[in-house]
């Protein structure tokens, strides 16, 4: 396989956290996907995206069962 950005052939599989914002919040949804060791261009099977847009649904009306890792403050001035 070759990068489509960069056309780079070190492609491998990695373990991520793909971001999803809901509202203010951020979650992390770990997935293993092929990335590009040279450039970072990520690429997702069929399966992979469809389990991220089952879980974005699930953040998204309350029903995932998520964990709280830290607290992010902003002063409002």
């Amino acid at each position: 396989m070759q990068c489509v950005i960069c056309h780079g052939t070190e492609i491998e599989t990695r373990h991520v956290d793909e971001e999803v914002l809901v509202e203010r919040d951020v979650v992390f949804i770990p997935v293993d996907v092929l990335v590009c060791r040279s450039c970072g261009e990520r690429y997702y099977d069929r399966k992979t995206k469809q389990y991220l847009e089952v879980v974005t649904e699930k953040v998204k009306n309350g029903t995932a069962q998520l964990r709280d890792v830290g607290r992010v403050s902003v002063f409002a001035a």
